[in-house]
């Protein structure tokens, strides 16, 4: 990176950041506890709910989410002044990038250069965008590049550079030697970043799922409402983002202004600041929730022992708030809805909808492929070592980053139609939603191949041959084949039950707001001529117009009721 920032963090400023995280866990940690009663009593409710029949029959992967392990040889910006030199880079499996002197010191086990979690980087091959990025850091200096701080970037063009980019944290600069070593990174730490960025999100844990609602509430206490990015990565990493955006306006006012220097070497700078800012809150945020740690386990315990004897009772009494609050906000919230929802819900459906038939028709298409692969190594090998390597990679497909680029692109190109839900609605989550489908198309993919796999260890035995194996394969194939349409309808249900005033009014919103948007997903699938099913489904992130209808509702315009590894 550039030149070293010139307001380091001195002691006051680091006692006054500790301060401020002192300030977030004390208003953020009633929530959190609020949230996990209400976590448990739906996990409970769901436990002891009636079994509906699944929709699909593919069975659940016991593979664990992860990434290969990648390493290789690469160049790094570092210095002071900064220059590139050669490193030997390795991403491991938990999303966690180290870098070594040597390839050497990486085998002898020896401890890294540096090494960086990936939670909200972004991944730029280009090196006129990165530069363009730095400028629009500190926009008041761009383009004034002064001689006594020369810039290396300019200086040494990269052919195949590799730009960690993050709003917050310190920028990594590296360079590749082809473009397909190039290629291979960039899948491999985009691979990366999605597992660091969705770990909660994909957590069956009641804790993530209190963590992440009372995240919301806090943030609507603060006057925030619709939904962003923010909620990408751990519990810590979280809270500590949440703090830096609110720490951010007054850092650019009182901090920016005293950093020397011109230009990109400014910027780089004030990079360098933002992340030292960040590990301060981060450590402070980490201490604050491990300290919460043995009151959080107990609290989870009590609950347990308290809810479950009475959870019949608990959930009767929500139904009757439920009706009362339902039959006085029913009339207002239909005349909330039909101004600002009918219109727009068939958009919205289809912008989601789209995305999501793109990513399963990729998958089908990639999965028809392995399957078809396996068949002809099975009728034209006789090399029982050559099948076993051949069903080795099949079962590997989920996690081989190159052929998974073509399930995960699809949710790329979709990036521009979801962006366009910012301006009509207030939302700005559209890396959570490409991630979201990334990681549905990971999960369906890991499923079908279990299936198919198990599937197909049933019913091929030693005395078939190889045509009448093969043919047993086929039949397989059709019944894996068969349930990959019923996904989609899952992907876009919603619905969160909680024995609160406040949860239980919501849940009359999001109610009559599934109602409708039930029928518009019905419609919808219909003309696509594609299968729905709505029941025991997981949830998406709400977009802006339930927001703000709550929010109007609230306000009294409508009356409420108190209350494996690869190298290059």
């Amino acid at each position: 990176m550039g030149g070293r920032p010139s307001s380091p963090l001195d002691k006051r400023q680091q006692q006054h950041l500790r301060g401020q995280v002192d300030t977030l866990l004390r208003n953020f940690l009633p929530c959190y506890r609020g949230q996990l009663a209400a976590s448990v009593l739906w996990q409970i409710s769901r436990e002891l709910g009636p079994q509906e029949t699944a929709g699909c029959q593919l069975l659940h992967s016991k593979k664990l989410p992860r990434v290969r392990e990648h390493r290789g040889p690469l160049t790094q910006l570092q210095g002071h002044p900064p220059q590139w030199q050669p490193i030997f880079c390795v991403l491991r499996g938990d999303g966690r990038l180290e870098w070594f002197s040597h390839r050497e010191e990486y085998e002898n086990g020896d401890r890294p250069l540096g090494s960086m979690v990936l939670t909200g980087y972004t991944v730029l091959t280009s090196q006129s965008e990165y530069l363009h990025l730095l400028d629009t850091l500190c926009p008041e200096s761009s383009g004034h590049h002064t001689q006594e701080e020369p810039d290396p970037l300019l200086e040494m063009p990269v052919s195949f550079p590799l730009f960690l980019q993050h709003p917050f944290r310190q920028h990594l600069c590296f360079s590749a030697a082809t473009a397909e070593v190039q290629r291979a990174w960039r899948l491999a730490l985009q691979g990366g970043i999605r597992l660091r960025g969705t770990v909660l999100q994909r957590s069956q844990a009641p804790a993530a799922r209190a963590f992440l609602d009372a995240i919301r509430l806090y943030r609507q206490q603060q006057g925030h409402f619709g939904d962003d990015d923010v909620t990408l990565g751990s519990d810590a990493e979280v809270l500590t983002a949440v703090l830096m955006r609110e720490l951010l306006p007054a850092l650019r006012a009182q901090i920016l202004p005293g950093l020397r220097g011109a230009g990109r070497a400014r910027a780089w700078a004030w990079a360098k600041l933002l992340d030292a800012v960040h590990a301060a809150v981060l450590a402070g945020a980490s201490t604050g929730l491990r300290a919460f740690q043995p009151e959080k386990e107990e609290l989870l315990a009590a609950l347990e022992k308290t809810i479950r004897p009475d959870v019949d009772q608990m959930l009767k009494l929500r139904e009757r708030v439920l009706g009362r609050l339902q039959a006085n906000v029913q009339g207002p919230l239909e005349s909330c809805l039909r101004r600002k929802v009918d219109a727009q819900l068939p958009r919205v459906t289809q912008t989601l909808l789209s995305t999501v038939e793109a990513e399963l028709t990729a998958v089908q298409t990639l999965l028809t492929q392995g399957m078809d692969r396996l068949s002809r190594h099975l009728r034209g090998s006789r090399s029982s070592t050559q099948l076993r390597k051949e069903v080795y990679s099949f079962g590997e497909m989920p996690w081989d980053p190159e052929l998974m680029q073509t399930c995960y692109r699809e949710a790329e190109w979709s990036r521009g139609r979801l962006g366009q839900l910012a301006e009509p609605f207030g939302f700005f989550g559209t890396q959570s939603l490409v991630f979201g489908a990334q990681d549905l198309a990971q999960q369906l993919m890991a499923d079908a191949v279990a299936t198919f796999l198990q599937l197909a260890d049933q019913c091929l035995t030693t005395a078939l041959d190889c045509d009448q194996a093969a043919q047993q394969l086929e039949k397989v194939r059709g019944r894996v084949l068969k349930e990959l349409p019923e996904f989609e309808g899952d992907v876009l249900a919603v619905g969160s039950p909680a024995l609160t005033i406040e949860g239980i009014y919501e849940d009359v919103i999001r109610g009559v707001l599934l109602q409708r948007i039930d029928r518009e997903l019905k419609k919808a699938l219909g003309a696509s001529n594609m299968s729905c099913t709505l029941d025991g489904c997981s949830e998406l992130p709400r977009d802006q117009a339930e927001t703000d209808v709550e929010t109007e509702v609230q306000r009294g315009t409508c009356s409420r009721q108190p209350g494996s590894s690869t190298e290059v």
